[in-house]
């Protein structure tokens, strides 16, 4: 089963959102937790928007929704330590690398989505071509514990929470009913779910300077919190309509856009190594979402 071409430009999109919105939390270097805060709590209104004109999703969803929240908890600590650590062209990669990398390893097992041989030498190309995009410019070797190292384990274990509730999401928009209001519900209830927890815990945190910093970029959580919104709704969508695995991996194209992103506007080196790896990477996505080749 192949994504449909709408699903893909949709998709696209989607992952340029994704993409921008993390470039926006990483070049706050102020107070990324509750730039964080902002986002995820710009979020929650727009769903307590959508909530009263959809239809309540069916109980056997809400098993789902309440492990994506806590799948979703566990992955923001883990990307706010990567980006405290490293940068995002280095850690952007392998976080969003390994979501779709691990999804196409356990759908056959746990989804009964199974894969072509196309779609495994996708993912191989895939994993190849991040490897070399996220490994360091110079060469040296991080030292266990180094910055490079902590930022490279945090970036994994993000890349571990994604895959997970990108299972989590997956499952659960397709139970939520049979509509598509149904489906907008589930998505709506996730935003809600999520709540301004990470805000809260950032006023509870450093209450002195949560005020001020509020009051001078307010506006970047808000415009990072309808573009990510809008973003992942559109690929927990897609979810309903395509295999897991080549919606993941057609979304992690956000992995190209976030190494540009950060080296046009944060300053972060690429190098002619970097682009030779992103073509690896862009092959492998065409393989796993293409027709049949072999």
């Amino acid at each position: 089963m192949v994504v449909e071409p709408l699903i893909v430009g949709l998709l696209l999109a989607a992952a340029l959102m994704h993409a921008t919105w993390n470039a926006i939390l990483k070049s706050d270097s102020s107070d990324r937790l509750a730039t964080f805060g902002v986002i995820m709590t710009t979020g929650t209104v727009m769903g307590v928007c959508v909530v009263p004109f959809v239809p309540m999703i069916e109980p056997g969803a809400w098993k789902f929704l309440i492990s994506s929240v806590l799948i979703h908890v566990l992955y923001y600590t883990f990307l706010l330590k990567a980006y405290s650590y490293g940068d995002l062209s280095h850690t952007y990669p392998i976080a969003r690398g390994l979501g779709p990398l691990l999804v196409a390893l356990v759908s056959g097992r746990f989804i009964g989505e199974e894969l072509r041989t196309q779609d495994i030498v996708g993912v191989f190309l895939l994993s190849f071509g991040l490897v070399a995009l996220a490994m360091p410019l110079r060469n040296v070797v991080p030292r266990p514990g180094s910055r490079h190292g902590l930022a490279t384990l945090f970036a994994v274990l993000t890349g571990v929470t994604i895959a997970a509730y990108i299972i989590a999401d997956g499952m659960g928009v397709r139970s939520a009913g049979p509509t598509f209001e149904h489906r907008i519900s589930y998505i709506a209830w996730l935003c809600v779910l999520e709540g301004p927890w990470l805000l809260v815990l950032a006023f509870v945190l450093r209450p002195d300077t949560v005020w001020g910093h509020l009051k001078r970029t307010w506006y970047r959580g808000v415009i990072g919190g309808v573009i990510a919104n809008v973003g992942y709704g559109i690929a927990i969508y897609a979810l309903v309509l395509g295999p897991m695995a080549h919606v993941a991996a057609l979304r992690e194209t956000s992995v190209l856009f976030g190494a540009l992103i950060g080296t046009l506007l944060l300053g972060e080196p690429f190098g002619g190594r970097r682009v030779a790896a992103a073509v690896v990477i862009v092959a492998g996505l065409a393989l796993m979402n293409g027709p049949r080749v072999f």
